[in-house]
């Protein structure tokens, strides 16, 4: 099974391949979009600012390759944040997968989120064995709005989705690579779907 780490201008790959590693699999970090299309699964990370994120997708034509993924796909953070249709981070439209507006917190906590939240309101074959109101480890200042596509949930200052899934498209807010035995379930039943 070949799977593939998009890589752009975004930090956080290297955890995510150690994360992979530990669960017996050996990802590629690639952005060639040949590469990527012939994937059996492919992780789409992210640490960072959504403008330039997806400056860099459009100057590389991944934003189109992404769009037309038709193999499981997991974003994770800003990677599923640039999967929703626009982000206020920037005033960014995104990919448009996930038909949602990602927002900034506003409130009297601080922001970012920086520590461990919990999950809750779990749907689909991503969370198999995970616990209802487990924990997982998030960092982020914004977040994406509930919709039809959340499939995870999580409260900071607001409810928002902490998950997403729609056809063969999955996103966590969270970091499944940072979030010990909870997170490694979460990627194993990713690679078996």
């Amino acid at each position: 099974m070949k799977t593939v780490v998009i890589k752009y201008n975004s930090g956080n790959v290297q955890s995510v391949l150690f994360a992979l590693e530990r669960i017996g699999v050996k990802g590629i970090l690639s952005d060639h979009p040949e590469e990527i299309n012939s994937a059996d699964k492919i992780i789409f990370p992210g640490v960072g600012e959504a403008s330039s994120a997806m400056k860099f997708l459009k100057e590389k034509k991944l934003d189109a390759v992404i769009q037309n993924l038709k193999q499981p796909v997991l974003g994770i953070c800003l990677g599923m944040q640039l999967m929703c249709k626009h982000s206020e981070e920037g005033d960014t439209d995104c990919l448009g997968i996930f038909p949602l507006q990602v927002k900034k917190f506003n409130g009297k906590e601080k922001v970012p989120q920086i520590g461990w939240n919990n999950i809750y309101s779990l749907k689909g074959k991503l969370f198999d064995g995970v616990k209802e109101n487990g924990f997982m480890y998030f960092v982020h200042g914004y977040y994406a709005e509930i919709g039809s596509n959340a499939c995870a949930k999580t409260n900071y200052i607001l409810d928002y989705s902490s998950a997403l899934q729609k056809n063969n498209f999955y996103g966590v807010q969270f970091h499944p690579e940072k979030s010990s035995w909870a997170g490694q379930v979460i990627l194993k039943n990713f690679m078996k779907l």
